[in-house]
């Protein structure tokens, strides 16, 4: 197995192109199930998890097409055609890699009229359950059976119908399923106290993008007036804000200068603002956001929230900058009960950390030392590579696949702008 070693100390400064956004790739994929003509995708991501996506896809009769970059992208273009659905079964061995496999569910039962697929795997940073999904989906006149670890949904006769959905808690999964289901429903669907994240706009534009009728977009409430179908559309992924959001961390925890190209400061309100709050400097230009920091940061108190919230993708990474503050910062995890897993592998290089209930106390250290440190989950492998590049001596961080799963070519990105990182085999 790979690891992943660096040496720390390093000032970072240049340039970090930001990549298409994971989160909404996965959701983007998906909206090839419900038209028979071409979708391409542009600025995608090169990872791990979309590869497995457009794997699944194949699985169902989507055919999958791929290229290299345009000169304004930094991710590969695919162009996605499901011109005959061959399967409407999404299998165990294939899901189970991937939570965002569910997302199958909504555009295959809209446009199949029926759907099994199997639970979904994923990161173990807590229970994250579907039942909003698939109350989503009966409000749309589904009917649901849970058997043997797979979810069968069946459309009544004559497709999905418009219905009202309410969700009681804020969930960006079940928004997102619930759109690509709505769009084919006869009639209209209201969403409320749906999910605002800019991944949740994203997929509102393209399904526009395709030819589907929806209002609200950006607010809590969703109104889907259903089409009969759909057709093609190319699209562009928006910038992910959460791997902007890492290298911004990298930058203030190296007292670095780095230019985040590509990076939309609109999205990442939250985490520019705990950002300043921090210490670090932030100027925001065409296209670039500059992050720069010098001397020790400040403490500061951060409690996870959905969007326009502080994201809980960034729990993590700003825990391991905040390790080396000047003062005593609390961090509060509202989302997951179980994304503190990082915790015992940032102390084993040094770092004062607390943790009670879902709410953790970080004591700034003078300085973090290089250890042997393993990865749980994909956000938690970037807080110990953040740490890593400012500890003294030589840090190796293993079970990286985590990493491949959200980060593209970032060991490249980072030594382009200063870090000594390097991937090596495990053999």
């Amino acid at each position: 197995m790979d690891k992943i070693i660096i040496k720390g100390g390093r000032r970072l400064e240049g340039r970090i192109p930001i990549s298409g956004a994971k989160n909404s790739a996965l959701t983007l994929l998906p909206c090839a199930l419900l038209t028979d003509e071409p979708l391409t995708l542009r600025n995608l991501p090169r990872l791990a998890d979309v590869d497995g996506f457009g794997h699944l896809l194949n699985q169902l009769g989507v055919s999958t097409m791929i290229e290299g970059a345009r000169p304004e992208d930094f991710g590969r273009v695919m162009t996605l055609r499901a011109s005959r659905l061959t399967s409407n079964v999404a299998p165990y061995d294939m899901v189970r890699k991937m939570r965002a496999s569910i997302l199958v569910l909504g555009p295959l039962l809209a446009r199949a009229g029926e759907a099994t697929v199997s639970l979904p795997g994923g990161c173990a940073i807590g229970n994250r359950p579907i039942d909003l999904h698939l109350k989503a989906l009966e409000a749309l006149g589904a009917e649901i059976e849970l058997t043997a670890g797979y979810v069968r949904a069946i459309a009544p006769q004559g497709g999905l119908r418009g219905g009202h959905i309410h969700f009681p808690v804020v969930s960006v999964g079940a928004t997102e399923n619930a759109l690509m289901a709505s769009v084919l429903a006869k009639g209209e669907t209201v969403i409320d106290n749906a999910a605002r994240e800019p991944e949740i706009v994203d997929l509102c534009r393209c399904l526009v993008a395709m030819g589907a009728h929806i209002e609200g977009i950006g607010s809590e409430k969703l109104i889907v007036h259903g089409r009969d179908r759909l057709h093609g559309a190319t699209y562009r992924v928006m910038p992910d804000r959460i791997e902007a959001g890492s290298y911004a961390c990298a930058a203030a925890i190296t007292g670095g200068s780095v230019d985040l190209v590509g990076a939309n400061a609109d999205d990442m309100t939250a985490i520019l603002d705990v950002l300043m709050q921090a210490g670090a400097t932030v100027e925001v230009r065409k296209d670039v956001i500059h992050v720069s920091a010098t001397g020790r940061l400040k403490p500061v108190n951060i409690s996870t929230a959905p969007y326009p919230g502080f994201p809980t993708d960034m729990q993590a990474q700003f825990m391991a900058m905040l390790a080396l503050a000047d003062g005593v910062s609390v961090l509060t995890e509202t989302i997951f009960e179980n994304r503190y897993m990082h915790v015992p592998e940032l102390a084993r290089m040094g770092a004062d950390i607390q943790v009670t209930g879902r709410s953790a106390v970080v004591r700034g250290v003078d300085k973090l030392v290089g250890a042997p440190v393993m990865a749980t989950d994909l956000r938690a492998s970037m807080s110990l590579i953040l740490a890593g590049l400012v500890a003294d001596g030589e840090t190796q961080v293993s079970r990286i696949y985590h990493l491949d799963r959200g980060y593209e070519r970032l060991e490249e990105k980072l030594q382009a702008v200063g870090a000594d990182i390097e991937r090596i085999g495990s053999d």
